[in-house]
């Protein structure tokens, strides 16, 4: 490994960062969500509908930045993304004003609170949608298929890390300097990221630092020998509709739609879920986070690894890739134990929690590589994005139906129940999604009529 070079790395802790970058700017809305909802009055289906709009754009928004990340090119692609969040966490703390202005012109239907970080949350949602479809082009680039799932999981545990860094940063700078200088600091952070991807990055074949050798490896792949064209080339279209006609396409798209809404109904409701049923709001909450999403870690990293168990055991990549998701699925069955043991101590369902959330970052690291195990790298983004826009639909549902359970069950006294609900969604939304998967592609089969 150390002959051919380990440049690809150095894309792939860019990707990490930016990544890291990604969830530290749309967890900080969650973890200040129990001080801005005494400040403002918001009841659970106030916080749904604000969540709810950031991943409906997110989701409509990935079919689209896929196509346009294609176009584009991952280096501008990514740099526009990035600026666009930044901007758009920014944005968060000028809600109220916007919100304000907004009644001002007659824009009435909701508290001014309310619909200005329903705007906050859509331009960041925007932005946000760029970084998966480009990571994961920039990994098809860089990668050959055998690294890919691999180098997701390094990247895709960014997430984790911004998930990790967010409750240790996010309430200290809320309580020294208020909530909005919060949105502020964090939201500053992705401009500092561009210059270093501006210095590093450029297409392999453009790439000054990389050598003949690793590059010459990352193409190894057999199938990929006639994918080595130029770059108007891999940026010609691809019919949306033709890979909707793909099996390969509906399995990534259903698999994303069941299980994506997991994720956010972790990252979104967990904070108010520690202080509805056991007190705990501001830095209370930075410790038992810091552990949950600390698990989270170890699954993104492990299942990346994972499949190349089988898959040098002879397996073609997507199959043994499904051997392990099968396996995956498995393990966030122990969050339907959150519930019946948090009587005893809030420790458990925290670990529990963080088990099954630290799984669901395995699966993900591994649903988004079947798309570079079976589609040509021109079509990946695409893929990606109406896999990304399903999912993001499917978070929406989720946060919809939780503020509605939610306020149900609480106005009834024992909101308790609501949660037990929705972890028991969470726990069995893996094993149905790859039973869809594994029933539309049973065996590999790459797509080579694009």
């Amino acid at each position: 490994m150390q002959a051919i070079g380990k440049y690809r790395w150095t894309i792939c802790g860019l990707l990490f960062f930016a990544t890291t970058v990604n969830y530290l700017d749309r967890q900080v809305l969650s973890l200040l969500a129990p001080e801005l909802t005494d400040k403002f009055g918001w009841t659970n289906t106030d916080y749904g509908n604000i969540t709810a709009v950031f991943q409906f754009v997110y989701a409509l928004s990935m079919l689209f930045v896929g196509r346009i990340i294609d176009k584009m090119g991952t280096k501008a692609g990514y740099t526009w993304a990035i600026i666009i969040w930044s901007l758009g966490a920014i944005l968060h703390a000028l809600a109220v004003q916007i919100g304000e202005g907004l009644h001002l012109l007659g824009f009435t239907a909701v508290s001014a609170s309310v619909i200005g970080f329903m705007i906050a949350r859509a331009v960041l949602g925007f932005g946000e949608a760029g970084n998966f479809p480009a990571a994961i082009k920039a990994t098809a680039e860089y990668f050959p298929k055998k690294e890919r799932s691999f180098a997701t999981g390094i990247f895709n545990s960014g997430a984790n890390v911004g998930a990790i860094l967010a409750p240790l940063t996010v309430p200290f700078i809320a309580a020294k300097w208020g909530w909005e200088m919060a949105f502020i600091v964090i939201g500053a952070i992705g401009f500092l990221w561009i210059i270093f991807w501006f210095i590093y990055y450029d297409k392999p074949e453009k790439q000054k630092r990389l050598s003949a050798a690793e590059l010459a490896y990352i193409r190894s792949d057999d199938d990929e020998k006639a994918e080595q064209t130029t770059e108007e080339d891999t940026s010609s279209k691809v019919k949306w509709f033709k890979l909707l006609g793909y099996n390969q396409t509906w399995a990534f798209t259903i698999g994303k739609f069941l299980t994506d809404g997991v994720w956010w109904f972790f990252l979104f409701w967990l904070p108010k879920y520690l202080d509805v049923q056991y007190g705990l709001t501001g830095t209370q909450i930075a410790l038992p986070l810091f552990v949950l999403y600390s698990l989270t870690m170890f699954g993104s990293i492990g299942g990346g690894w994972f499949p190349m168990y089988f898959i040098k055991k002879g397996y073609a990549a997507y199959d043994g890739r499904m051997k392990a998701m099968l396996m995956i699925a498995v393990i966030p069955l122990v969050v339907l134990l959150a519930q019946p043991l948090g009587s005893y101590t809030y420790w458990l369902p925290v670990l529990l929690i963080g088990i099954g959330a630290s799984a669901h970052q395995a699966w993900s690291a591994n649903i988004f590589t079947t798309v570079s195990d079976m589609f040509p790298k021109k079509a990946v983004a695409s893929v990606v994005g109406i896999g990304g826009m399903a999912g993001g639909l499917g978070g929406v549902i989720v946060s919809k139906v939780g503020g509605a359970l939610f306020d149900h069950f609480d106005k009834l006294g024992h909101i308790e129940t609501g949660y037990t609900i929705m972890f028991a969604f969470c726990a069995l939304a893996y094993l149905l999604a790859w039973i869809i998967m594994k029933s539309l592609v049973p065996k590999y089969k790459p797509i080579t009529d694009l």
